[in-house]
């Protein structure tokens, strides 16, 4: 008993030393790697290498694949440009085993783990910035040694106690079973490199043999998908294409690792004779590179073949504003254009909605449409829009009135998402009724637009009521500074009230832009 708390206790402070070096790490270059994450991502190459690296530093492919899912899941990257980090980071996690196996065995770091944890400490305490993550990570990196030198003493006593001989290392259902027991280790220790520790440990104690060894850190890459997974609840699609590609890529390494078992000590055997029985763990560690980085080497070339596949494992539900929008019409300027037109009628009367809610009905914000699906919709619009060429003159004066139309869109969106209370202040504000009043008729005209698909007459109205806006707005302007002046509004009131004038014009004139575009868009439709 005393012997499995002693093994317990070194695997304890190895996780320790873990989880203390990597916040160091984190704290020292986590905003750099953050940075390098988002820049260098632009092929499946360079995503690869930035997931190997950052791995690498931080020595946690778990903190890479998380933070990679919460990128996507905020739409600072993409799914296709996470994929390749997701790749490289497996690769980068096994310099966890090279530590082990060349510094915690071969230089038996040990006894100067001490003064290494007493150094990192006193930098931790007495300094401070980059130099104290410095100390952290130097503590941590002490304390994995501890850990080691716990973990070999404790496996040394059980070697006599505790034998893996019921799992039948050379037989497929034994291996299977280790595969099992290694996913499971790694699930409760939410740690694949302290279980690739602690295995190269019992390998190095005898405890285990050298097939057992592999099959159980086979069993321990897969195991790290489940916090991907995890942290995939709750998120978008293209984040639950991340984690998800995780899960599906170490399942196929793992299939192709298992294979490798038989084969690479044979290879191995041939190259280098008695290599397995003289240095165990260093060619464990080969292993675990060499599946991983076979890994890399099979699925990199066919990234993108890998993201359609998981693209149609994970559907995307389509947007009601873009369930039009299939490629297929790409090749047909004038279904492109129709459909793409219907998309920004659709998107433009839901803003008009939210506009008329808001402005006229006085509805609160929390039951306006919601402007994130309306700028993820506008989005894949705008981006289709982009995909269409054409050089027929009636097509073309067609694609322009679109791309006009979307450009206001977008501004629309922007000044009702953004600046939401300076509407609210020209509502209530009793001085600015004249150009809200404006702005309500042209607000109710366009509605009307809709139902009816009189762009003509909604394009009139709303550049008549915009130069009535203009007229208007010195006037407004002055009345305000003048109010100020004689002290009955202090500077922020006035300040509130001309943003509140600038936004009834520039909404006013975005109305104004977009139903003039789409009534050029309506003609230009009727001639073909």
């Amino acid at each position: 008993m005393a012997d499995f708390a002693i093994v317990v206790g070194g695997l304890g402070i190895f996780l320790l030393g873990m989880i203390v070096m990597t916040d160091g790490l984190r704290q020292l270059a986590g905003k750099t790697l953050k940075a390098s994450l988002l820049k260098f991502t632009n092929s499946p190459v360079s995503g690869a290498c930035m997931g190997t690296v950052s791995t690498a530093i931080l020595q946690s492919s778990s903190a890479t694949t998380v933070a990679t899912v919460g990128f996507v899941n905020s739409e600072l990257m993409s799914f296709h440009n996470a994929l390749g980090i997701i790749i490289g980071a497996n690769l980068g996690t096994t310099i966890t085993g090279w530590i082990v196996a060349l510094v915690g065995f071969k230089l038996k770091l040990g006894i100067l783990a001490l003064p290494i944890i007493f150094i990192g400490s006193a930098l931790r305490l007495f300094t401070s910035g980059k130099t104290a993550s410095a100390g952290l990570a130097l503590a941590g990196f002490g304390l994995i040694f501890v850990g080691i030198g716990t973990l070999q003493d404790g496996m040394s006593t059980l070697q006599s106690v505790v034998s893996f001989t019921h799992f039948a290392g050379d037989t497929l259902a034994g291996r299977l079973q280790l595969v099992g027991l290694g996913i499971l280790f790694t699930i409760i220790t939410q740690s694949s490199s302290a279980g690739v520790a602690a295995t190269i440990t019992a390998l190095f104690s005898g405890l285990i043999s050298w097939p057992q060894a592999a099959a159980l850190i086979i069993g321990m890459d897969i195991g790290t998908t489940v916090t991907a997974a995890m942290a995939t609840i709750g998120a978008n699609v293209s984040a639950k294409r991340t984690g998800f590609s995780h899960v599906i890529y170490n399942l196929v390494t793992g299939i192709v690792a298992f294979m490798m078992i038989g084969p690479f000590m044979n290879l191995l055997e041939y190259s280098a004779p008695g290599i397995i029985q003289n240095e165990a763990e260093l060619s464990l560690v080969a292993f675990h590179s060499s599946f991983n980085f076979l890994g890399v080497v099979l699925i990199l070339p066919f990234t993108h073949h890998f993201a359609r596949f998981i693209d149609s494992l994970i559907h995307n539900q389509p947007s009601r504003f873009t369930k039009g929008l299939d490629e297929s019409l790409l090749d047909e300027p004038h279904h492109s254009m129709s459909a793409v037109q219907h998309s920004i009628n659709e998107l433009y009367r839901s803003l008009i909605i939210c506009m008329e809610r808001q402005l006229i009905t006085c509805v609160s914000e929390e039951n306006l449409y919601s402007l994130a699906e309306i700028q993820k919709a506008l989005d894949e619009t705008h981006y289709f829009l982009d995909q269409i060429t054409t050089k027929e003159s009636d097509e073309l004066l067609r694609l322009k009135a679109l791309l006009r139309a979307m450009d206001h869109l977008q501004r629309l969106h922007e000044r009702l998402d953004e600046e939401l209370d300076r509407c609210i202040i020209a509502r209530q504000s009793s001085e600015l009724e004249p150009i809200c009043r404006l702005l309500r008729n042209v607000i109710l005209g366009t509605h009307q637009s809709f139902e009816r698909n009189e762009w003509y007459r909604a394009q009139q109205q709303a550049q008549k009521c915009l130069k009535s806006i203009e007229l208007l707005l010195p006037r407004l302007q002055e009345s305000v500074t003048e109010k100020t002046a004689l002290g009955k509004a202090d500077v922020p009131e006035a300040t509130a009230e001309l943003e509140a004038i600038r936004w009834v014009y520039r909404v006013s004139k975005h109305i104004a832009v977009i139903n003039h575009s789409l009534h050029e868009a309506s003609i230009a439709t009727s001639k073909n």
